[in-house]
């Protein structure tokens, strides 16, 4: 099932026992469309179907802006990186229980793991309210909850059989702390020659990048496993386009000529698309 099938309906039950209050730490419980604790404090529903924890003002150009959701939800729909979808989907696919996603965006990588494993619920933890908003719809086995991601998680210690993190920051210790024992891991994120046509129009990555993820995760995670994902794919100008407005330099496009070069674009464009997926287990 997927966003028509959501609705409206409130946090899956297998969602919100795994939650906490972002207060005071104790279990929540769903009265109607309001988390509450036992020392109450609540949260309530969006009409969305999310539920925003934060207490507290996230620093300006932290949370995806509205342009920049729907930029990344066009492109998505695109397909461009279904690959990297499957990839994730294969190495969840036996998953039953509890998917975290960090920084899940819109849903659309958690969507597609819950598509091949029946058993299994979505929690997609994002700091952007507007992103949530789509994530909430993406599927009707995911629940949706706003929260910065380096700070500790309303999140029930060892709760999820899966964290999975795509492109978003990476708490070590939080990773650690909600897993089971015997959970996976499963880290996406982008190879040194992602996008590399496109020059400073997106932001280059480091050439060590796999090294420093294992080195940042080797005190909680031993890793099991890395697949390169890789294609050439045909962008439209539109696309283009989408992927520069959906990344981190969406802040920056007035600096220098880089809409002014987005703007001039006419013709497909050729890029490489390459993502490295690492799994891991609990140390």
């Amino acid at each position: 099932m997927t966003s028509s099938d959501h609705g409206n309906d409130p946090l899956p039950r297998q969602v919100g026992e795994a939650l906490r209050c972002s207060v005071c730490g104790t279990p929540l419980e769903a009265v109607d469309r309001t988390l509450r604790c036992e020392n109450g404090h609540s949260f309530d529903l969006a009409r969305q179907g999310y539920v925003n924890l934060l207490h507290a003002r996230i620093p300006a150009g932290t949370a995806d802006t509205a342009p920049m959701v729907a930029a990344r939800a066009d492109f998505l729909e695109s397909g461009a990186y279904r690959p990297l979808a499957d990839e994730l989907a294969r190495v969840c696919a036996e998953t039953g229980g509890l998917v975290i996603d960090a920084g899940a965006g819109t849903g659309y990588y958690l969507a597609h793991v819950l598509e091949t494993a029946p058993q299994a619920f979505g929690l997609a933890l994002d700091v952007s309210a507007v992103a949530l908003r789509r994530a909430a719809r993406a599927h009707a086995r995911l629940g949706a909850a706003v929260w910065n991601l380096w700070e500790p998680w309303p999140v029930g210690d060892e709760v999820a059989s899966v964290v999975m993190n795509v492109f978003a920051p990476r708490n070590g210790p939080e990773f650690h702390r909600v897993l089971r024992p015997g959970g996976l891991l499963a880290v996406a994120s982008p190879a040194a020659d992602h996008l590399q046509e496109l020059g400073d129009l997106v932001l280059s990555v480091d050439d060590r990048k796999e090294e420093r993820l294992d080195g940042t995760l080797g005190e909680y995670f031993a890793r099991t496993g890395r697949t390169e994902v890789r294609r050439t794919a045909q962008l439209t100008p539109g696309q283009v386009r989408q992927a520069v407005e959906m990344g981190p330099t969406a802040f920056h496009l007035d600096r220098g000529d880089r809409r002014a070069r987005l703007d001039a674009l006419t013709e497909p464009q050729a890029v490489t698309v390459s993502f490295t997926v690492s799994t891991y287990r609990r140390r």
